[in-house]
């Protein structure tokens, strides 16, 4: 890596060594900063898209000099005195924490910045102590201290002209869409679900609203959304970066935008949808860095997580995943392909869409308009010479029995289906029309899913559990020594208020035996499998679920909330 500027030398290496900050992307902050005298280099990576602000943040923190403020530490009300000038302030963003009698205290959000450290001992006379702070929640405390304790939203909506009603003149709404407030309306949005680890965004357009809402882990939350006078322009800026049809508002659209922001490279995925009121989009967001392949990390654990590990080993069979839609049933696919992409294997997915692209695995994007069906593209793939097939979903008899016969030949097939739980999976192929022999002879295994939240490790708050509830729900069996402590959420700055951070998977895996086979052989239902799995040493999700509630990793209403079982 080239040699920097000293003054930022240990927070570029930090940064270099994080895998935030490339060699090449060093070299053009450098650039720039030749060219922008009145902007210092922290604020460059954030301005350019090449580090999120907490990554500025967190790097400060650990060069070791300066520690950081989290939002809920920014004071009310104005902490320096008048001869700081607020233009000051927001220019280099900073904000006053302290006065006292010999020093004062500051956050920034270039730390190192020695011109403000010089000139705030100028102005104030005291020594100054520094504190690194995020550049979004600096500049929002000081609108809340000098200002009137309006959101960013608020003030973007003072630049949108009155007149500006969704209009039905093309060039017009295209002119909108293009002009500064709208755009920085659709990027705020944007902003806020990368910085909430959103999965979703959804903007709904209603009579007198236009509702704006983010899906975080798993559960939908409204956000500040922009005006109602806004909706065309919005959802038309929307579509012109998703490279869709302004023009047609009556039919369903799907598309995508790859985006830079906040240092973090993001494939969204668009649908819109006509309404009464105007299109409704929804925006999926998949964020390659923060994905994680890997089991333990995705909640499996004991003993179903190596009877799967076990059935994936096996060169050949049908391995099926079932949950509803949001389940994670895709990533614990990626999860499973990851694991078997090795240089001796091939494999063929066909998948509509492509989620995620691996390194090494040929992946086919089904197009069911031109006819590339996952029947049409199956058969061909079988000619490929593959030794694992991936199909996004099992959605018909066809699909499946191509999947069976591609098994019987020597192939390991990986799919999933929309069920309820493991033994349902079984059930949904007969009622397919799929016969009875070939399920039982090609099926290794059923894996069903839920994602439940995990609770926040900073602020969760443990308490022992009321005896009745021990013996009702036979907690005892996951933790037969000792008291059993239940968990609660609190709420911290760290998990944004709402006591759980991320989530994470709780399973049931029913391994085909012997006398399962038989009870598919005679066609019976899915209560009587799944009564044999069980007896036969099966945890089902809820046990699953309330084991990983015995372990402080999550809580029984989470448990309850996804899983039919109580």
């Amino acid at each position: 890596m080239e040699k920097a500027a000293t003054p930022y030398q240990s927070f570029l290496n930090i940064l270099h060594d994080k895998n935030k900050l490339s060699a090449s992307e060093l070299k053009k902050v450098e650039r720039m900063q030749k060219s922008s005298v009145a902007e210092g280099l922290p604020h460059l990576l954030v301005k350019l898209g090449l580090c999120s602000e907490l990554d500025v943040a967190d790097a400060f923190v650990a060069s070791g000099h300066f520690e950081k403020t989290v939002s809920g530490e920014y004071p009310l009300e104005p902490q320096l005195p008048d001869s700081v000038s607020l233009r000051f302030l927001k220019n280099y963003h900073v904000i006053g924490m302290a006065n006292r009698d010999e020093e004062i205290e500051v956050t920034m959000m270039d730390p190192e910045d020695q011109f403000v450290i010089d000139a705030l001992k100028l102005a104030t006379g005291k020594r100054v102590l520094t504190k690194v702070g995020l550049l979004s929640e600096i500049d929002a405390a000081l609108e809340m201290q000098y200002g009137e304790g309006r959101s960013q939203m608020d003030r973007i909506v003072d630049d949108l002209s009155v007149d500006e009603v969704g209009e039905e003149d093309l060039e017009h709404l295209k002119d909108l869409a293009s002009e500064a407030p709208v755009i920085k309306m659709v990027n705020l949005i944007m902003q806020r679900a990368i910085e909430t680890k959103a999965s979703d965004i959804h903007i709904e357009p209603f009579e007198h609203t236009l509702k704006v809402r983010l899906r975080i882990d798993g559960v939908l939350q409204d956000i500040n959304s922009p005006p109602v006078k806004s909706t065309a322009a919005v959802i038309s800026r929307i579509k012109i970066m998703a490279k869709l049809n302004i023009a047609e508002r009556r039919l369903p659209q799907d598309g995508r935008i790859k985006v830079q922001m906040l240092g973090k490279e993001l494939d969204l995925r668009v649908s819109t949808i006509p309404t009464m009121y105007g299109e409704s989009v929804v925006i999926r967001l998949l964020d390659k860095e923060n994905m994680v392949f890997d089991f333990a990390a995705l909640g499996f654990s004991g003993r179903h997580s190596e009877q799967f590990l076990e059935v994936l080993a096996q060169p050949h069979g049908i391995i099926l995943i079932t949950g509803p839609t949001g389940s994670g049933k895709s990533t614990s696919l990626y999860a499973a392909l990851k694991m078997l992409n090795t240089s001796e294997r091939k494999i063929i997915t066909v998948e509509d869409p492509v989620e995620y692209q691996l390194e090494g695995v040929n992946q086919i994007q089904a197009k069911p308009q031109i006819g590339l069906t996952f029947a049409a593209a199956l058969r061909s793939i079988v000619r490929q010479d593959p030794d694992v097939i991936m199909i996004g979903e099992m959605r018909d008899l066809e699909t499946a029995k191509i999947a069976v016969q591609s098994a019987l030949t020597g192939h390991l097939v990986l799919s999933t289906l929309h069920t309820n739980d493991a033994a349902g999976g079984v059930t949904r192929l007969l009622d397919m029309g799929l016969e009875e022999y070939l399920l039982s002879s090609t099926v290794n295994g059923i894996l069903a899913q839920r994602l439940v939240r995990k609770l926040c490790p900073h602020c969760k708050e443990g308490h022992p559990a009321p005896p009745e509830l021990v013996t009702e729900l036979n907690l005892k069996r996951y933790q037969p020594e000792g008291d059993i402590t239940l968990f609660k959420p609190v709420g911290c700055a760290s998990c944004g208020g709402v006591g759980y951070r991320g989530r994470l998977a709780i399973i049931e895996f029913l391994q085909m035996t012997d006398p399962l086979r038989k009870l598919i052989m005679a066609h019976e239902e899915a209560g009587e499998i799944q009564k044999l799995a069980v007896a036969e040493g099966m945890r089902t999700m809820y046990e699953d679920g309330l084991n990983k509630v015995v372990q402080g990793v999550t809580t029984l209403e989470e448990v309850l909330r996804v899983t039919t079982e109580a």
